[in-house]
């Protein structure tokens, strides 16, 4: 991936979402040739020099200072999550990417396995571009048995994206995408120079007309907290809270936790789905014979 490229099209595109009524500015008169604000007005609000402004969008961040990037995203409304994403790109101080050692492949703790199997709702473990590390047996259950895949596929982006059963599992397929790409350019932005990266956007960018539009638009985006709600081909209809802990001595490995509201529907639909997945252990019963949880 190419640092300026991305530099000079993310800050394109922040800046294309907002009007200058927005911004505070009053209009030009006339008709304005692009959407949103122009680059001098960007540069007015950051009060910083049109030239120098150019250069930073063009990816040119050798010397940048701390303080300049800061205004920029005030001038842009960027939120945390989009700040950290600009300086992430910017490499600050330097103006080329940081030399990296090379990414050790990621190990679940057999701590977290153990955690894992001890809850009763479902789990995943997420790893670097959204690689699922492990999950127990009914966060297999809810989304696709992964571990049944070759490793190359247990990735949650090509799971959204490529798996045609994602379409009917998620209610609103659009917005879990447009998602998925969000937290996908997050993890770009820290890590533009991992081959692995590079090969999974490529082969996303290949095959789905969807990941290209979404990739295009640069938004990023933090999942921690949230719903998700699907269409789950053995129980029906699921409302879930979901919560995502990062793992202590690895940042990027993540536990996300799903849960329904209690005595609800779905709590229900999640109690036939783990009685499924116990009873597929043993061969004992089908969903449609565990109709009744306990009170």
């Amino acid at each position: 991936m190419d640092r300026s490229s991305e530099i000079r099209e993310f800050l394109r595109t922040r800046r294309a979402r907002i009007t200058p009524e927005q911004a505070g500015l009053t209009p030009h008169a006339g008709a304005r040739r692009v959407p949103g604000l122009r680059r001098e007005e960007v540069a007015q609000l950051a009060g910083v020099s049109v030239d120098y402004y150019i250069r930073l969008e063009r990816g040119r961040t050798h010397g940048v200072s701390e303080a300049v990037l800061e205004a920029v995203a005030r001038a842009l409304q960027l939120d945390d999550t989009e700040r950290a994403h600009l300086f992430d790109l910017a490499q600050l101080g330097t103006g080329r990417p940081r030399r990296r050692r090379p990414l050790a492949p990621q190990r679940v703790r057999p701590a977290l396995y153990r955690a894992l199997d001890a809850l009763n709702v479902p789990a995943v473990v997420q790893g670097r571009r959204m690689d699922i590390l492990a999950a127990n047996r009914l966060g297999y259950a809810l989304f696709a048995d992964f571990e049944s895949r070759p490793h190359r596929e247990r990735n949650f982006a090509r799971f959204v994206f490529l798996d045609e059963a994602a379409l009917s599992l998620y209610t609103d397929w659009e917005k879990a995408a447009r998602d998925t790409v969000a937290g996908l350019r997050l993890y770009a932005g820290r890590h533009a120079d991992d081959p692995q990266l590079t090969e999974l956007i490529g082969e996303l960018s290949l095959h789905s007309d969807a990941f290209r539009r979404l990739w295009a638009d640069h938004d990023v985006r933090a999942h921690t907290t949230g719903t998700k709600r699907l269409h789950h081909p053995l129980v029906g209809d699921l409302t879930l809270d979901y919560v995502v802990l990062a793992a202590e001595d690895d940042p990027e490995q993540s536990l996300a936790i799903y849960t329904p509201e209690p005595a609800s529907a779905s709590a229900e639909a999640l109690w036939i789905l783990a009685s499924w997945t116990s009873d597929r252990a043993t061969g004992a019963r089908t969903p449609e014979q565990t109709r009744n949880p306990p009170g």
